[in-house]
């Protein structure tokens, strides 16, 4: 007596809030008593199946009556599949551990011209694909492995691809300042839409416009809510807390930071820039003496206007100074303005890696994993930004 497997009938399936699934049973087994019969009507095939018990031709199930039911997918296999890219390896794998996945198998490699090879090491046919790949230094290697990898996934016939950029670079060169310059972010958003991606996920932009240079659904992720609940696990007083914004440009982002810290005082640094990565203090707006200063800003490039601010805050009379930012570049002397004694502590997040080399004493690194992960989970299963702690993220 032969065994056939119907693939998919008659699942009892649970979908948690997170789009996993659990059955049962992934098939129904039945027993083929007879070969197979052809119906005298139609000439069809059809298959001996047992229906309280009568096997007559009357309940055969020829190939068009068979009813077909979703096929259940466990924790690790689902439709979503992460893959990850060579600019930070280790972020990619937190946010699929976080997840409960694993990291999807891709090759990359780089042909001794420096050409770069990407092959996806298993299928993604009808899949919801999410890329992790934050084009930080060396900028151009890490923007076209992307570039690369979102064609592989397109040409591999995934169903959405979702390019996910914790740090999205040339984000700085969003308008023209001087005549015959070029807009670079918009030039990085044509290049990644052209590419295939349906979709962009962000942390921290340099500045909310660059979402409109994309042709594309942009899911705009503010990485301030980690490093708010690192700081108000430390015991500083609210009535001593004033935050900074380092220059006028940044003002928004860190009105908003002080929102969020039991409505803190707002002070300004006021910067007169004479050169790119050169800046000069001029003075500062509000007043900061006997208290903390918590600086905030979205990226510590050369650390250059940032350390000056701060030895202008000391000047002021602040009794501390703490450096806030979501994006460490840490492009050279960086870590020697940052390590000088200026700061009580500089806290970034892990959207970009840095080396061992590079920590000193008063660094400390926030995972955003979770933050990614939960955003990529939304996004998967069409939710919104409902409950808090990122109901005020803006994921729509």
């Amino acid at each position: 007596m032969a065994s056939l497997a119907l693939p998919g009938s008659f699942l009892d399936v649970n979908k948690t809030c997170h789009g996993r699934y659990a059955a049962r049973n992934s098939i129904i087994r039945c027993n083929v008593a007879e070969p197979l019969m052809f119906s005298k009507e139609s000439g069809r095939p059809g298959m001996p199946f047992q229906v309280n018990g009568d096997t007559s031709f009357a309940n055969l199930l020829n190939a068009n009556q068979l009813r077909r039911f979703p096929v259940a997918h466990g924790q690790n296999d689902t439709r979503l599949r992460i893959f990850s890219g060579t600019a930070n390896p280790a972020l990619s794998q937190e946010i699929a551990s976080n997840m409960g996945l694993e990291l999807g198998k891709i090759m990359i490699k780089r042909f001794a011209d420096g050409e770069i090879y990407v092959q996806l090491q298993e299928s993604v046919r009808g899949c919801d694909v999410y890329l992790v790949q934050p084009t930080c230094p060396p900028a151009n290697e890490n923007l076209m492995e992307l570039l690369i990898m979102i064609d592989a996934c397109r040409r591999a016939s995934a169903k959405n691809i979702t390019a996910v950029v914790p740090y999205f670079g040339y984000a700085r060169a969003d308008r023209k300042t001087q005549g015959r310059e070029s807009i670079a972010a918009k030039l990085v958003a044509n290049l990644i839409t052209e590419a295939g991606a349906d979709r962009v996920l962000a942390c921290d932009l340099h500045s909310g416009q660059s979402m409109g240079y994309f042709d594309i659904p942009v899911d705009h992720v503010p990485g301030q809510p980690v490093i708010l609940d690192y700081l108000a696990s430390k015991t500083i007083c609210s009535d001593d807390l004033v935050v900074v914004s380092p220059d006028v440009g940044g003002v928004a982002r860190a009105r908003a930071f002080a929102k969020k810290l039991s409505d803190a005082p707002l002070a300004i640094v006021d910067k007169r820039r004479h050169g790119h990565n050169v800046a000069e203090v001029m003075n500062l707006i509000g007043d900061v003496r006997g208290k903390v200063a918590v600086m905030v800003d979205d990226m510590i490039d050369t650390a250059g206007t940032i350390a000056k601010g701060a030895a202008l805050l000391h000047q002021e009379g602040a009794r501390e100074v703490y450096a806030c930012t979501t994006h460490a570049v840490f492009s050279p002397p960086a870590i020697e303005r940052l390590s000088s004694g200026l700061f009580q502590e500089v806290i970034i997040t892990n959207t970009i890696p840095v080396a061992e080399q590079n920590y000193f004493p008063q660094l400390t690194i926030l995972s955003v994993a979770n933050l990614l992960g939960e955003t990529i989970w939304r996004v998967h299963d069409d939710c919104a930004g409902g409950f808090e702690p990122y109901s005020s993220l803006g994921i729509d």
